[in-house]
């Protein structure tokens, strides 16, 4: 979470999410922010791929267990049924979040983030030995 991927260079590849999948139960937009909020699954073994939010981003873990790690490829967090999540916001905040449990990983988040921007913004991997 606390390294930037902006050093890398321009043949760098945003890394894919694996076993994510997404359902939007609600959209609103006020006040040139965008109110998202999902239900994202996450198989065992997947994982989100690295990126970062432009917007604020806050969650519940409903079921299973999020490990998630920084960009210094150090896990800063696991994260169990009924655990609220929060991300940092920014380019600086590059993180992971992975389903290394045997059962699927459901979460709750809602999304602030600025109008028309993405949830997420997929960065190259810092070069840890996992994606």
């Amino acid at each position: 979470m606390f390294a930037c991927a902006a050093g890398f260079a321009a043949t760098a590849h945003a890394t894919p999410t694996r076993g994510v999948s997404a359902v939007v139960l609600s959209k609103q937009t006020a006040d040139g922010k965008d109110y998202i909020v999902s239900d994202i699954t996450i198989a065992p073994g997947g994982s989100t791929g690295w990126h970062t939010h432009q917007g604020l981003i806050y969650g519940i873990v409903k079921s299973g267990v999020l490990t998630h790690y920084g960009a210094d490829c150090r896990r800063d967090g696991v994260f169990r049924a009924g655990t609220p999540i929060t991300d940092p916001t920014g380019p600086d905040h590059v993180h992971i979040g992975r389903n290394e449990g045997a059962t699927p990983l459901v979460l709750e988040v809602t999304y602030v983030d600025p109008t028309g921007a993405p949830t997420s913004d997929s960065t190259p991997s810092p070069g840890c030995d996992f994606d």
